[in-house]
This record gives structure tokens, C-alpha cells and sequence, in this order.
């Protein structure tokens, strides 16, 4: 499978179930790659302030590790670098600066800046508006940056989250490797013949 598949597949579902092995594999790929990473190469400091903020009251850490954790700011950033094309990358930088302009208009702050509560009203009302976007039968043509920014951060999030080890082992209670292989196993006499 290649990346645009898996972010066509990730784009058409929010089910992670329905990641096949392969999109699941190139998603751990992204992982796996972290731990070699130099740095952020598309997001500056701020914006990876914001994403990893975002992310985070998303899936916050309770009795397993939050999205902060399971480093889902700097696997959304190697899909914005690596994976996006151009325009997909601005969009998604578009909505992020819309974050910070309706917190500035609500609270004459950045949404980092803002409190927690602040925080959450924001994002809640950017969850109400991608779901009566969804759920018109005539969607909206506006900028496609905000328009579906907070959309993809969800998915982003979720996919970060539960394609990492953390997410995936601790939260899920599964296991990438198996923790052990059956080898030989008796053949019945019914297999044999």
C-alpha cells in the first residue's frame, strides 16, 4: 500500500479497525521513524505547541498516557512533511492559524495560552461545526483549511495515538510483536491425507 492510499483510506474512515495491515504497518513505519527524527520540518514552535495542546485534550492521559506521550505532535508532523502534498499541508496550517484566531477573538489570547476550559469550549465548537458540516446534505464550499482542519486533527490524533506503542499496547492491551510463536504444531491424521 502507498502512503496516499493509506491517507486516501485514513481520509474516507475514522475506524481505525479498518486500517488494513498495510496502512497500520506504514503508520508504525512513521513511529519507528521518530526515534531517528532531528526535529520538526514542518511546524514551527508554535504551531507544534498548538497541535501537541490539541492532541492532547483529545486524548488526554488518565491511567495510560495521553497523546503528548505517545509523541502524536511529531508523527502529525512526518505525515504533514512526508506525506501531504502542498495544498493538503497549507490547509491544515490554515485551520491551524484559524485556532488561534478565534481564541484570540473569544479570549485575547493564543489558544495556548488560553485555559483549559477555554481550551475545551474551542475545540467543542469546532467539533459541533464538522458535525453539522457532515451532516448537511449540501456541504459547505469554504476554505477546505478550515473547513476540515479540526477533522483531520481528530483522525491525525487517533491514528497517531493507536499506531504508536503506547496506544496500541497500553490502551488497546494489544501487542505489535506476538509475545510468542506457536511453532510445529502436531499434524490431526486428517491433515495429513
Amino acid at each position: 500500500m502507498k502512503r496516499r492510499d493509506a491517507l486516501k483510506l485514513l481520509a474516507a474512515t475514522a475506524a481505525l479497525p479498518l486500517l488494513s495491515h498495510n496502512a497500520f504497518s506504514l503508520f508504525r513505519a512513521v513511529h519507528d521513524d521518530l526515534a531517528t527524527s532531528t526535529g520538526l520540518r514542518t511546524l514551527n514552535p508554535h504551531q507544534n505547541a498548538t497541535v501537541t495542546t490539541i492532541s492532547e485534550l483529545i486524548i488526554p492521559q488518565t491511567d495510560t498516557p495521553g497523546a503528548k506521550a505517545a509523541r502524536v505532535n511529531e508523527f502529525i508532523d512526518v505525515i504533514l512533511t512526508d506525506w501531504y502534498e502542498d495544498q493538503e499541508r497549507a490547509n491544515f496550517l490554515t485551520g491551524l492559524a484559524d485556532v488561534d484566531a478565534r481564541s484570540q477573538t473569544l479570549f485575547t489570547k493564543d489558544f495556548v495560552s488560553a485555559s483549559p476550559e477555554q481550551q475545551t469550549q474551542l475545540l467543542t465548537e469546532l467539533d459541533k461545526e464538522v458535525v453539522r458540516q457532515h451532516a448537511s446534505p449540501r456541504r459547505r464550499q469554504g476554505n477546505p483549511g478550515k473547513e476540515e482542519f479540526f477533522a483531520s486533527m481528530k483522525q491525525l490524533t487517533l491514528v497517531g495515538y493507536y499506531t504508536s506503542q503506547i496506544g496500541f499496547e497500553q490502551e488497546l492491551h494489544e501487542s505489535i510483536i506476538p509475545p510468542r510463536h506457536a511453532g510445529c504444531a502436531p499434524l490431526t491424521p486428517e491433515a495429513s491425507k
